[in-house]
């Protein structure tokens, strides 16, 4: 009926959406390759391999010929950075541990923390949010207002973009990460690590009490409770 290829997929999982990017992603249809004495060097030539192997179809030339653009991001998006108290990554060798280890450097959780406690408006805002109205600064490591964007009503000197930010996943089998990562979704702007943690006045012992108390998870009680309940009028019979 169309006298073309057509390929139907059935998503049945994640997974399959892995293989149809790459289907409709295929490299090119050309490579090149030789054989090389070993023993007088092994000197490549990237450039020559490049263009020798390289195949240009009529579609990718016109595009080129017409000068259109070859790839996008819109809108930028910035991962931020999610870690218990005092467990930043960091990335040290002989030389400088000292100065990296004590203090540790900053990060987006750190710095937006810092944020909220002297800036009026980033109190309002949620972890997520800080990036429309934020840039992250990876030399000085802070928080800098936008320069450029939409002026919010009533905030002089704010201004807001398009851009995102993602929190990074967490596993669950790092629970309190994991609780951290749930907490910052929710509370606008926490200013430590223990205001995530107040609820009601009181500020808990862990990231995972604080989720239960708030209803953000349920604790695995209703179980061994559901269990002696039943266990109990089995006996009154």
């Amino acid at each position: 009926m169309f006298n073309a290829h057509i390929n139907v997929e059935a998503c049945s999982s994640v997974r399959a959406i892995k293989y149809i990017c790459k289907y409709i992603n295929k490299g090119n249809d050309q490579a090149i390759f030789n054989f090389k004495n070993a023993e007088l060097g092994n000197t490549i030539d990237e450039v020559y391999i490049y263009k020798s192997g390289r195949y240009v179809s009529s579609n990718e030339s016109a595009w080129r010929l017409l000068g259109f653009p070859l790839h996008e991001r819109h809108p930028t998006v910035t991962h931020l950075a999610v870690h218990l108290e005092n467990g930043e990554i960091v990335y040290f060798n002989e030389i400088n541990f000292r100065d990296k280890v004590s203090p540790p450097p900053k990060t987006t959780l750190t710095a937006s923390f810092e944020l909220c406690r002297r800036d009026d408006f980033a109190k309002s805002l949620l972890y997520v949010e800080v990036t429309r109205y934020y840039t992250w600064n990876t030399s000085t490591r802070k928080w800098k207002r936008r320069i450029h964007g939409t002026p919010v009503q009533n905030w002089p000197g704010v201004k807001s973009g398009d851009a995102l930010g993602r929190v990074y996943t967490v596993h669950t089998s790092n629970m309190e990460c994991f609780c951290l990562r749930m907490l910052l979704r929710h509370p606008r702007g926490p200013t430590s690590f223990g205001d995530l943690k107040r609820h009601n006045q009181h500020e808990l012992s862990t990231f995972r009490e604080a989720c239960e108390k708030k209803g953000l998870i349920e604790n695995d009680n209703h179980c061994d409770l559901t269990v002696e309940e039943a266990n109990a009028g089995r006996r009154r019979r």
